[in-house]
């Protein structure tokens, strides 16, 4: 088959898919850009996005571009060093007509899929796939699948760890040149090579590029904020000791109330004190209340201390 057989065939399906993906990331940054103007009606594009036949067809098309284009990138890699043979080892300087970014596209590549790798573990793992399990019949925690549609929480959550944002700016970065020598490339490969339309192609492929990421980044920024990001441990052992109301039945009512509580300079270790309690002490089954250093001042365990006390009086 001539896309798979010829080096041009290869570089068209890379073109193609590289394209495709270039469009996807113009999507994804715009459905975010609604998370800094309408927390709400992010969740709403969540909600829209779930489990649904029509998101799922468009997840799966999605993910078989990329592959695609992962695997057509190391084929063409190592197809170009096959030709090549040890020429590749006799030139140590880059020619200024080369890009830097077209020498190294394979390493960018590289840390743009491990970027990409962390994002689908904070966000899609714990969202679609969330709900499609449940839809399957599959195990999973009333609080991940009443939550899974919750974009802003789970946005939260994410940026709450301190590793978040400069793992994003890095892979951001590299998806940056990766772009940026991608667009103009994938046209070249389509058959356009003039004088002409190749700058333009740079040019617009540049503006396109830096546009996109730097809305990536500048929500970066805005989302690594001091926040309580409110997963299950948090929401547990803030009712068992007491530091909410009972009225708080929603992760966002229940970080409302305990930011009040905390220093936005220690937010992030209380968030992670919480999390670890609840992990390791405060368990959701059978809590070890007999190594607990906070019962003195915890509600549940001092209201269960009443009551056994009035049962031996009785």
């Amino acid at each position: 088959m001539w896309l798979t057989n010829s080096s041009l065939g290869r570089k068209v399906v890379m073109s193609v898919t590289g394209l495709f993906l270039i469009l996807f990331v113009t999507f994804h940054v715009l459905m975010n850009t609604v998370a800094l103007i309408s927390p709400k009606g992010y969740n709403l594009i969540c909600e829209f996005l779930g489990a649904n036949w029509y998101a799922l067809i468009g997840t799966l098309i999605l993910a078989a571009g990329f592959v695609i284009h992962i695997i057509y990138a190391f084929w063409l890699t190592l197809q170009n060093r096959k030709a090549r043979g040890n020429d590749r080892y006799e030139v140590t300087t880059r020619p200024k007509s080369v890009e830097w970014a077209s020498q190294n596209m394979l390493v960018l590549g590289i840390v743009v899929v491990a970027f990409m790798i962390v994002h689908f573990a904070q966000f899609w793992a714990k969202m679609q796939l969330v709900e499609v399990m449940h839809e399957m019949g599959c195990e999973t925690s009333a609080f991940a699948v009443g939550y899974a549609a919750d974009g802003m929480h789970h946005i939260e959550n994410a940026f709450s760890q301190l590793w978040t944002l400069p793992v994003y700016v890095i892979g951001l970065v590299a998806l940056w040149f990766h772009m940026t020598h991608g667009f103009w490339s994938a046209f070249q490969s389509l058959g356009v090579s003039n004088n002409k339309w190749i700058p333009r192609f740079r040019t617009l492929g540049n503006w396109w590029a830096t546009i996109a990421i730097a809305l990536f980044v500048i929500q970066a920024v805005v989302f690594d904020k001091a926040a309580m990001a409110v997963d299950t441990h948090v929401f547990r052992v803030s009712h068992r000791i007491g530091l909410v109301s009972k009225n708080c039945t929603t992760p966002f009512s229940v970080e409302k109330q305990l930011i009040r509580y905390f220093p936005d300079k220690i937010i992030p270790k209380a968030h992670h004190w919480l999390i670890l309690h609840g992990r390791y002490t405060c368990t959701a089954r059978n809590p070890k209340c007999t190594s607990c250093g906070l019962t003195d001042i915890c509600k549940e365990y001092q209201n269960k201390l009443k009551t056994v006390q009035q049962n031996k009086q009785e």
